[in-house]
C-alpha cells in the first residue's frame, strides 16, 4: 500500500508540474549493471542483469519544503535458475520546517540512531528549533530482506526515540532507544549514545556506546581521538569493544560468545602533492586470553598528474592465525574522459601450526569512460586464485546515467 501510494503521488506530481508557477526538480541516477561470478552456494557460474534507480523530486511546493526520495533495484539471473528479484530500499515523502519546527517523513526509509538502525515502512517526526535539544521519533514495519526478497512477517516492527543537541557547531551528542519486535515478541531493546567534540581546531574526540537491555550487557563501546598537529598530518587512536548479541527470539541467543576488543593507532601524512604515507598498529583481544597483532603500512604516489599508484602491506599475527600480504593498485588517466586501472593482491596465511602456508592471489583490470557530462561506463574484471578455486573469474560492467 505504501509503495502504491507513492507511485500515485509521483505521477500526480508529474501531471501538476506544468501548471505550477515554479519548476519541480527531478534528479537522480540510473545504473545498469551486468555481472558474472561463481555462485558459492552451488558452485555454478552465474550471470546477472541489474537495474538500479535513485531519484529525488524537490521544489514540489512554492516554499520548497516538500520532497520525495526513492532508491531500489531489480535484477534477473540469466542462467542459474534464481530468476527475478527486486528490492525497494527507500521511497518516502518529506516535508521540512512545518511551523519552522517540525520535519516529517512518511514511507519506506532508513533510520539511523546511536542505539541502532532499521529500514521501516512508517514515519519519522523531528521536533527542532525549540531550544538546545531536538527530538526524533520513528516507527513502523521492520523491513527485513532475505535471499529471495522481503522476509518480514506480521508483527515485525521497529520503534525508536532520540534526543540530541541542536545548533552547536563543535559539539554533537545523541541519546536514543531502539526496540524491535519479531512477530509481536520483543527481539531487540537497545539504549545508545554517541558524541563528537572538536577542540582547539586540532582535536576531535568521539565515541559511541550501546547497551542491550534484554541481555543486560554493553554490546558496543567505541572511543576515539583524532589529532591534527599540522594540516597534512592526522594521528588517530581508537578503542573498540564488541559483545555479539542475537535477537531475543533467536535460538542463537542461548549460546555463549566471547567479547572482542581492539585498540587502533594510525598516522596519515601527506608529504607533498605527490606522496602520502600511512601506517598503523592494531592490538586485538579475543576470548580466553587470545591476542592478535596487525601491522599496516601504505603509501600513495603520483609521480605525474595522470598516474596514481597505491600500495598497502599488512601483517597479522596471533590467535586468529598468521597472514601477511600486500595490495597494489594503479590508475592512469589516458584523457580527461578515459581512465584505465589495474592491480593485484597477494596473501600468505597459516590458520594453525598443523597446516602448511596457504596463498591467495587476486588480479584485476578495469577502466572508466565518460561518454557525456551525465553518462559514464565502467568495467572491472578480476581473477582469484586460492585454496578453493584455481581460477575464479568475475567481473562487472556498469552504465550510469545522471539526470
Amino acid at each position: 500500500m505504501v509503495r502504491k501510494g507513492f507511485v500515485r503521488l509521483f505521477l500526480g506530481i508529474l501531471l501538476l508540474a506544468p501548471s505550477t508557477g515554479w519548476a519541480i526538480e527531478i534528479h537522480g541516477r540510473s545504473s545498469t549493471q551486468l555481472e558474472w561470478f561463481n555462485n558459492y552456494f552451488n558452485d555454478q557460474r552465474q550471470v546477472e542483469f541489474g537495474q538500479y534507480l535513485r531519484f529525488s523530486i524537490t521544489n514540489i511546493d512554492e516554499e520548497g519544503k516538500a520532497s520525495v526520495f526513492g532508491y531500489g533495484r531489480i535484477n534477473q539471473d540469466l542462467n542459474n535458475g534464481e530468476g527475478f528479484n527486486a528490492r525497494l530500499y527507500y521511497l518516502y515523502g518529506e516535508y521540512r520546517d512545518l511551523f519552522g519546527k517540525v520535519d516529517i517523513r512518511l514511507g519506506r526509509q532508513f533510520v539511523n540512531y546511536a542505539a541502532g538502525s532499521a529500514i521501516i515502512d512508517g514515519g519519522q517526526v523531528v521536533l527542532k528549533n525549540i531550544g538546545p535539544v531536538a527530538f526524533s521519533v520513528a516507527g513502523g514495519r521492520d523491513v527485513i530482506f532475505g535471499l529471495d526478497g522481503e522476509a518480514s512477517k506480521g508483527g515485525d516492527l521497529a520503534f525508536a526515540v532520540s534526543a540530541y543537541l541542536h545548533g552547536f557547531r563543535h559539539t554533537d551528542l545523541e541519546v536514543s532507544w531502539l526496540r524491535k519486535w519479531d512477530e509481536w515478541d520483543v527481539a531487540r531493546d537497545v539504549i545508545g549514545a554517541a558524541f563528537k567534540q572538536y577542540l582547539f581546531n586540532s582535536l576531535r574526540v568521539y565515541g559511541n556506546i550501546r547497551y542491550d537491555i534484554v541481555s543486560e550487557t554493553f554490546t558496543e563501546i567505541l572511543g576515539g581521538v583524532k589529532y591534527f598537529p599540522m594540516a597534512n598530518l592526522v594521528l588517530t587512536g581508537e578503542y573498540y569493544q564488541s559483545y555479539p548479541t542475537f535477537d531475543a527470539t533467536s535460538i542463537y541467543s542461548v549460546f555463549a560468545v566471547d567479547r572482542y576488543q581492539e585498540a587502533v593507532f594510525r598516522a596519515d601524512y601527506t608529504i607533498n602533492r605527490m606522496i602520502t604515507v600511512n601506517g598503523g598498529y592494531t592490538a586485538q583481544w579475543f576470548g580466553e586470553g587470545g591476542r592478535g597483532h596487525i601491522y599496516h603500512v601504505g603509501f600513495s604516489l603520483r609521480p605525474i598528474d595522470p598516474l596514481l599508484v597505491h600500495v598497502e602491506y599488512d601483517n597479522n599475527q596471533g590467535y586468529n592465525g598468521k597472514a601477511h600480504g600486500f595490495i597494489a593498485d594503479v590508475y592512469y588517466d589516458l584523457t580527461k574522459d578515459l581512465q584505465v586501472a589495474g592491480g593485484m593482491a597477494y596473501d600468505v596465511y597459516k590458520r594453525d601450526v598443523m597446516q602448511d602456508d596457504g596463498t591467495a592471489r587476486l588480479y584485476w583490470l578495469g577502466g572508466k569512460y565518460r561518454l557525456a557530462k551525465n553518462m559514464t561506463a565502467s568495467l572491472r574484471i578480476e581473477d582469484n586464485s586460492n585454496e578453493r578455486y584455481h581460477n575464479d573469474l568475475q567481473g562487472r560492467f556498469v552504465f550510469n546515467y545522471d539526470f
